[in-house]
């Protein structure tokens, strides 16, 4: 399989001798296309050569046996503050990600007002020694320049966060004051080099917003070809209306669509996949921009306040358990929350994943399970546990089908995302029984859905998860191998790779990942963490 070789234009990066010679890997590039058998020449941060053959590099690894590939983009992530917890990354670089797309679901890194502020920086510093010291995504970029993760960091601006610190967690439209002051808080992110609006419009106070609401906002976007990011209004009973009101936002707007994590919930529901897929084929067909993502899971991960509806969830954790307790709304939340059970399937269709330490005892349970143990009715331990953590409490929900999870994640409008955050099994951030999707979402795909049931190609999985979101952002230099490309590179086995988390058990890394390089920094070796890291922020060109 030979090729000519290309070496980046006449630069020094070019002229001078390699900093790293990658040798004899079947590469990937990222655009779908066939497979190559050659070398790869990084110098400082880029890819300079590409090609048979090339002369030696200061240093030299032996890829032979090896598939190498750009480094993977999630596009819908959740490590955001983590990475300023543990910054080695642990659970995201192991699985050779590289660049992490945060500020997803409307609940980006500010902007904060001074009491959102002042209550983040308190809370991490009592809990992990860490100091907040900026007020908005683009000072978080910032921070992520300092800091220096393993991975590379991206941001999009929450809806809800811009709604919270304007408008507040009421229940009611922006005004015309209200809503020129968001839109130009967005500019200003956007400017500073955030890369799209996220909405998260199951929760609040994102979910307060109306559909119109959202159509102002993301005009902010129109010129920039930044998408507009929802987590839709409903993912299961009222999904396709959810998916049409996504689309119609965008095409209002004139801006790039992104639907976060694409599913079905509750077996009533599984043939609305279909349904769902054709809308988008067809607004596609119509001239929206539009894509999706989804994790290669068939449970998601949320808050156990979301077995109850939005409205009553309204002014923040303190209102809602409040509600919980007024004999006059409580009947009515009970019967809601019993009807989403019974569409998940039963009580042990919920798993606890996260709680205060006065409640650890559930972390990592089933509901139905530990309702019986305790000998307890499984409604009266959600209300106990939410009573006993303020009202937050994370929850696994197991609801979705495989055959639509395979057929979702096959599909050429589809990218993959692991909607996790970053974990390690050790220190802070080894605590709860996280979704596994935070250690094992890549190397599922590449294991159980390209090797072993091969719902899809390895060169059309490679590029969901590198060309594909990179283009989809306009970061054009990444997620490619080619010369003046950035070097962020995975050498990953394709005979062995999988994910080793499960729900039981979900603090185990990843196998058949040897190799993550981040902007030209060697930070897997051999499967080993080298404590080198080369991450930072990643900025788009704004207007």
């Amino acid at each position: 399989m030979g090729a000519a070789t290309l070496v980046a234009p006449s630069s020094a990066l070019g002229q001078r001798r390699a900093d790293l010679v990658l040798r004899g890997a079947n590469v990937f590039d990222g655009t779908g296309r066939e497979v190559r058998e050659i070398d790869v020449a990084v110098t400082g941060d880029r890819i300079t050569a590409v090609g048979n053959a090339l002369p030696a590099g200061s240093s030299e690894i032996d890829l032979r046996g090896f598939a190498l590939a750009p480094g993977f983009i999630d596009i819908h992530s959740h490590a955001d503050l983590s990475l300023l917890v543990n910054n080695k990354a642990e659970s995201r670089i192991r699985q050779g990600i590289t660049l992490e797309v945060v500020g997803q679901d409307g609940g980006s890194i500010g902007p904060w007002s001074d009491a959102g502020f002042e209550d983040t920086r308190n809370r991490y510093r009592s809990s992990y020694g860490i100091d907040i010291d900026f007020r908005d995504p683009t000072g978080f970029l910032d921070r992520i320049d300092r800091e220096r993760p393993a991975v590379n960091v991206a941001t999009m601006v929450g809806n809800g966060a811009l709604r919270g610190l304007i408008v507040g967690n009421s229940d009611r439209p922006a005004t015309d004051a209200e809503m020129s002051k968001m839109k130009a808080l967005l500019a200003e992110q956007i400017t500073g080099g955030c890369i799209g609006l996220s909405s998260g419009l199951e929760y609040t106070p994102s979910g307060l917003a109306d559909e119109a609401e959202l159509v102002q906002l993301a005009t902010v976007l129109r010129g920039t070809g930044y998408p507009y990011a929802s987590h839709m209004r409903n993912e299961d009973d009222r999904l396709l209306g959810a998916v049409e009101e996504a689309l119609h936002v965008g095409r209002l707007a004139d801006v790039p669509v992104q639907i976060s994590h694409l599913k079905a919930q509750g077996q009533r529901n599984y043939w609305k996949a279909d349904a769902a897929l054709k809308l988008i084929e067809q607004a596609r067909a119509d001239g929206v921009d539009v894509h999706f993502d989804r994790y290669p899971y068939t449970a998601y991960a949320t808050g156990l306040s979301n077995l109850f509806p939005s409205a009553y969830r309204t002014g923040g954790n303190q209102a809602f358990l409040r509600r919980l307790r007024d004999p006059e709304s409580a009947s009515r939340l009970e019967k809601a929350c019993r009807d989403k059970v019974a569409l998940l399937g039963d009580w042990n269709s919920v798993q606890i994943s996260s709680t205060g330490a006065s409640t650890a005892w559930a972390r990592g349970g089933l509901l139905g399970d530990l309702a019986r143990t305790r000998g307890v009715e499984a409604y009266a331990l959600t209300l106990e546990l939410l009573e006993a953590n303020g009202g937050s409490v994370g929850m696994i929900g197991h609801g979705m089908s495989e055959e639509n999870t395979a057929k979702i994640l096959a599909h050429p409008l589809g990218m993959l995302c692991s909607d996790g955050g970053s974990y390690a099994p050790y220190g802070p951030l080894s605590g709860g029984s996280p979704h596994p999707r935070g250690y094992g979402s890549f190397p599922r795909l590449l294991g159980h859905y390209v090797r072993d049931s091969g719902a899809l190609t390895l060169e059309t999985a490679i590029h969901k998860v590198t060309q594909m979101p990179a283009r989809k952002l306009r970061l054009q230099d990444r997620g490619i191998i080619e010369p003046g490309a950035f070097a962020d590179l995975v050498a990953f086995d394709p005979a062995t790779i999988a994910d080793q988390a499960t729900f039981n058990n979900p603090h185990q890394y990843p196998i058949g990942v040897p190799l993550v390089i981040v902007n030209g920094v060697v930070t897997l070796r051999e499967g080993e963490h080298t404590g080198d890291l080369g991450g930072r922020g990643v900025r788009g060109s704004g207007y």
